[in-house]
């Protein structure tokens, strides 16, 4: 057992709450059962180490370290003062993982933005969100988890955004940033034109939109738009859009925060696609 909060590992690992050091490394943490669950069932070949305190390892047996174990991951049992000095939350529920940001078998050639956008473009995608200059780890990790359940095809991420890999974005994931394909570094511009020439239509999202949201045609393949929480998209990416389309407000509410507006457009793309085997409804 690991009891020593200040042994160089233990810093290692809490180093990891720095950007520099997670793009240096490429590596970040994963706290909690839920996150740590997801990365150990979807995504075992880029886990490096799960680390548990004794409680959690007998509460976790089944769900966690079982399939740990048996995808041959390190398990280490740590000490809850350990676990503690390891996590940036207060209350980190006794497990913590380490994990690749892309698998290691991947190649350093095959994980550029470019080359991450080709390899979802060539899964003929349906229904992809493109976040543009959202700044906050809430917001995109909300987004994502609302694209997991929507059922889209991919999350695709603009370059001036918030770092996916930061504790507070992967803890609002819920576990879904290891369900679906999440691209990052990407220049919005470019990818609208590449968008358009694979045949997916691009819809900004925006109040100024001149078509309703219950009015889109959202049966052929697209991509919706989304710009920044404090000033939306820019003139210049709304004007390069397909089409802009606003979510009606029948109420007094002024507006939509980015998390809710962009899972309601996601929710309405799902519902004027083909419902696919193995959908469950949440209860």
């Amino acid at each position: 057992m690991l009891t020593n909060p200040r042994a160089e590992r233990v810093r290692s690992v809490r180093a990891l709450s720095k950007r520099s050091v997670r793009e240096r490394t490429g590596r970040f943490a994963v706290e909690g059962p839920q996150g740590v669950r997801e990365a150990v069932r979807y995504a075992a070949a880029r886990v490096r180490d799960v680390y548990v305190t004794s409680e959690a390892l007998e509460r976790y047996a089944l769900d966690i370290v079982e399939p740990a174990r048996a995808a041959k991951l390190w398990v280490h049992e740590v000490s809850a003062e350990v676990l503690a000095a390891m996590a940036e939350t207060d209350a980190p529920q006794g497990v913590l993982a380490v994990v690749d940001v892309v698998d290691s078998d991947e190649g350093a050639d095959a994980v550029g933005p470019a080359d991450a956008l080709a390899a979802v473009l060539d899964a003929h995608p349906r229904l992809l969100v493109l976040l543009t200059n959202v700044r906050d780890p809430g917001n995109a990790g909300t987004v994502i988890r609302g694209a997991d359940a929507a059922g889209a095809d991919a999350v695709l991420v603009s370059s001036a955004s918030v770092d996916i890999h930061s504790s507070k974005v992967v803890r609002s994931t819920a576990g879904s940033l290891f369900h679906l394909p999440v691209v990052t570094g990407l220049d919005v511009e470019a990818t609208l034109e590449t968008l358009r020439a694979h045949g997916i239509r691009t819809l900004a999202a925006d109040g100024a939109g001149a078509t309703l949201l219950p009015d889109a045609d959202l049966t052929a393949p697209h991509c919706w738009v989304m710009g920044n929480e404090a000033w939306g998209l820019p003139d210049e990416v709304r004007d390069a859009c397909d089409e802009v389309v606003r979510v009606p407000i029948h109420g007094r509410a002024e507006s939509l925060n980015l998390a809710m507006a962009a899972t309601v457009c996601l929710y309405a793309s799902a519902g004027q696609r083909p419902r696919r085997e193995g959908v469950t409804t949440a209860g």
